[in-house]
């Protein structure tokens, strides 16, 4: 039912173009100049190809390449129209079954149909529905792949009894369980391992904490799958452990040899391959090899020795993700990565680069692995994912997924929460691209990855027609010197002609001649065939071709918003002739879309242009930064504020020269906005102010929205200047008087304290440098003098017996 309503909608798809096509006048197969059948089946799917002889006998070439439709209106029988459709045929188509162990398990079909048998033609698509189910009790192999370096002692202690246990727990999922044991260390080369010949045979030699390990190895395949769960404990509890040098490990080469040695590990091709690989550390990844000097890649193959060891450990490099994932795939084997926490998220990128993978949690000891597993087992399960091998370049695949709730997903092809014995179907569209060589055999697998159950496709391509096979050589409708293939004839060389009854050369020269314009030129234009001494135009989806050398055509003139000379949206207006369009009274220009008339041109303001351009074909627009159908928006203008204040006074207050009934709705038709603050740091908008009869001041801005509307934002009303406040003027100059006068004293104030002070230190100075005290000025005379009677008298003695005796 899914894959009906497909190909319904397929079929839709592509009448509606072929539809779309029609109705713009476009027809692509006519369009494309096919001149063989196998061209135009390559233009497009729903292009046919007329093989009849006589179809379309007239003066011009007809176009046998054209819808199938058209084709049968222009007079081509049906019967020799080619016209091939993709298709689907089913080869092996075995039902699902619904149970995975018995007697019969090697017949077990988990996807239908196995077989099928595309037949495409490049363009058409075609789909087929394939389902899948995953079946119950299906046999399960599981392949145990331990890290056995010195952190994983604990681990090796834990699982010691893991087999019994595990086959315990997967005989409740599968009653056909085998199980398997290898393990794995490092590569024993430096820098991984330790490589100095005291540690050749014991890599823990002088390691305190247990100093006894078996020598380095790259992987040891150690118990083949087996069901006898006894042998898994008996070997696990022989192992030990070793060392190597570094963090990372070689756990990459174990994983690559346990998948591509299918007949030493033993998987079966009628179960379920797992692989669980346990480690508590990163692994060694492609390149890092060449740290040890092994430089040549891995090669993909099997190298386990006698002693089941692998053998070119120390002689190639890791394998890279991408080899590991092709091997995985290419084996169906689900790798379950059981690593420790702290590793998660580095495993969890692992899985997106290898389809098929989960990862699970690992408990430093291993305690959880057998619900690990278990977990693991139960979630690859319960998805289901397509993978594609083999996929031609050519061919363009698409999925519609159909899970278990019905709805169809488009572009998924995977399914999951499914439930074991559920069946989910996918719809699958294929459409060739090209057609490849001839010969070439062209087939792609489709598998649900880790199923050994697989969908083979086979391609085979419509790219010829059937009426090449009854090709006729050195027919007699070419002339006995051509071969008639599909209507047309191919002829040999040094002839040509629609039936090849021209021959080149001189003696076909004066033929040639006159299907030229003048020498040097194509012949018929390169739009014709010369027969003989006439060109043969041929047909174009656009219009007619004509001319004696097919020079002219009615749809190579100029156009106007993709109308011809501007002919259908403007009736009248002009015709094409040879190239040019011959415009019709009232019109002019290369495609006759300018008009004579200029009322066109005429503003709203009676203006032509509205004064700022000129009305040739429209306005052209003279004045810098005007723009419009009449030049009527400038913002920039030195007139715009003018202009626009007239609107704001008829529109708002209803006053001014405009302000009537019927002026100001004419002439005024931009959106006003009224606001209580107007902004005017608004990009592109110009402020505009003037004053009205009362004294006050109007302000609106003006800016051209990006729809092309006008827009004016005015405040709702005038700004106006208030009258003086006496009071307030009075207080004023009171106040200014006090406040001078208390200024000019504090200023007396300052110069008067500053003079005292200048006198008092210069007295001061004057009186410390005075030279001597009051008590020794000789102008001083004490009042009081002092005598003596004794010095009087002898005075008076001396002077009595000197003078008077």
């Amino acid at each position: 039912m899914w894959r009906t309503w497909m190909q319904r909608a397929a079929l839709c798809c592509v009448l509606l173009e072929t539809f779309l096509y029609n109705a713009l006048g476009l027809n692509m197969c006519m369009s494309g100049s096919a001149t063989s059948c196998e061209e135009c089946l390559l233009i497009h799917p729903s292009c046919a190809w007329c093989a009849q002889e006589d179809f379309g006998i007239g003066r011009t070439l007809p176009s046998r390449c054209d819808f199938s439709s058209n084709l049968v209106k222009r007079g081509c029988d049906t019967r020799y129209i080619e016209s091939p459709k993709s298709s689907v045929s089913v080869l092996q188509n075995e039902v699902l079954s619904t149970k995975g162990s018995g007697w019969t398990h090697t017949n077990v079909v988990q996807i239908m149909p196995q077989k099928i048998s595309l037949s495409l033609r490049p363009g058409d698509q075609t789909s087929f529905e394939l389902q899948v189910r995953q079946v119950e009790d299906y046999p399960v192999d599981l392949y145990y792949l331990m890290d056995l370096s010195l952190s994983m002692k604990d681990d090796l202690d834990t699982i010691r009894n893991l087999g019994t246990k595990l086959a315990h727990e997967m005989g409740k999922i599968t009653s056909n369980f085998r199980l398997g044991f290898g393990s794995f260390v490092d590569k024993n080369v430096s820098p991984f391992s330790y490589t100095a010949p005291k540690y050749q045979e014991n890599p823990c030699n002088g390691y305190k904490l247990f100093p006894n390990c078996v020598p380095t190895f790259g992987f040891r395949h150690i118990l083949s799958l087996t069901d006898k769960v006894d042998r898994f404990n008996e070997e696990v509890q022989k192992q030990m452990v070793s060392r190597n040098r570094d963090a990372p490990e070689g756990g990459f080469d174990a994983i690559l040899q346990a998948a591509v040695c299918k007949e030493k590990i033993g998987w079966r091709k009628e179960a379920y391959h797992l692989l669980v690989f346990a480690t508590d550390d990163v692994p060694h990844l492609a390149l890092d090899g060449r740290l040890g000097g092994l430089v040549q890649p891995h090669d993909g193959q099997c190298h386990l020795n006698e002693l089941n060891e692998y053998s070119a450990s120390t002689q190639m490099d890791y394998p890279s993700l991408a080899l590991l994932g092709e091997k995985l795939a290419e084996n169906n084997i689900f790798l379950i990565f059981a690593v420790t926490k702290r590793l998660y998220v580095i495993y969890k990128n692992f899985t997106a680069l290898i389809p098929g993978t989960t990862v699970e949690i690992l408990d430093q000891d291993s305690k959880n692995v057998i619900q690990l597993i278990i977990n693991a087992y139960n979630n690859i399960r319960s998805k289901v994912e397509l993978s594609v091998w083999d996929h031609p370049e050519d061919l363009s695949l698409s999925f519609t997924a159909t899970c278990q709730d019905g709805t169809p997903l488009p572009g998924l092809r995977k399914c999951a929460d499914l439930k074991i014995g559920d069946t989910v179907s996918f719809n699958v569209s294929v459409e060739a691209r090209s057609c490849p060589p001839r010969g070439t055999d062209q087939t792609f697998t489709i598998k649900p990855v880790g199923f050994k159950d697989r969908l083979e496709v086979t391609v085979d391509y419509q790219c010829d027609c059937r009426c090449t096979q009854r090709a006729q050589t050195n027919s007699s409708v070419c002339s006995s010197i051509g071969t008639y293939t599909c209507g047309t004839c191919h002829c040999e060389p040094g002839y040509l002609g629609a039936r090849c009854e021209c021959q080149e050369g001189e003696a076909g020269s004066m033929y040639l001649s006159a299907c030229r314009e003048t020498e040097g030129k194509q012949i018929c234009s390169g739009r014709g065939e010369c027969s003989c001494n006439q060109c043969l135009c041929y047909e174009s989806e656009f219009g007619k071709i004509y001319g004696r050398f097919c020079e002219c055509d009615d749809f190579s003139c100029a156009r106007h918003k993709g109308i011809l000379c501007s002919g259908e949206a403007y009736p009248g207006h002009g015709e094409c002739h040879c190239g040019e369009c011959k415009c019709h009274a009232g019109y002019i220009g290369d495609n006759c879309n300018c008009s004579t008339e200029t009322s066109s041109c005429v503003s709203d303001n009676g203006q032509m242009c509205s004064g700022r351009g000129h009305c040739v074909c429209g306005c052209q627009c003279t004045e810098p930064g005007a723009f419009g159908d009449t030049c009527e928006k400038c913002p920039t203008c030195p007139d715009a504020c003018g202009t626009k204040r007239e609107c704001i006074e008829c529109r708002l207050f209803n006053s001014g020269r405009l302000a009537d009934n019927q002026t100001c709705p004419r002439l005024c038709k931009d959106e006003i906005i009224t606001v209580e603050t107007l902004k005017t740091d608004e990009p592109g908008a110009v402020l505009c102010l003037y004053k009205t009869d009362n004294d006050c001041v109007m302000k609106f801005t003006y800016s051209e929205h990006a729809s092309g509307l006008s827009i004016l934002t005015a405040l709702k009303e005038p700004e106006c200047a208030s009258g003086p406040d006496a009071l307030m003027v009075l207080l004023a100059v009171v106040g200014s008087i006090l406040l001078i006068g208390v200024v000019l004293l504090a200023v007396w104030k300052l110069v008067i304290t500053i003079h005292d002070r200048r006198e008092f230190t210069r007295f001061q100075n004057a009186r410390s440098r005075a030279r001597y005290e009051m008590a020794s000025n000789p102008l001083y005379k004490h009042p009081v003098t002092t005598h003596s009677v004794e010095t009087d008298f002898n005075m008076f003695g001396k002077s009595y017996n000197g003078g008077l005796l």
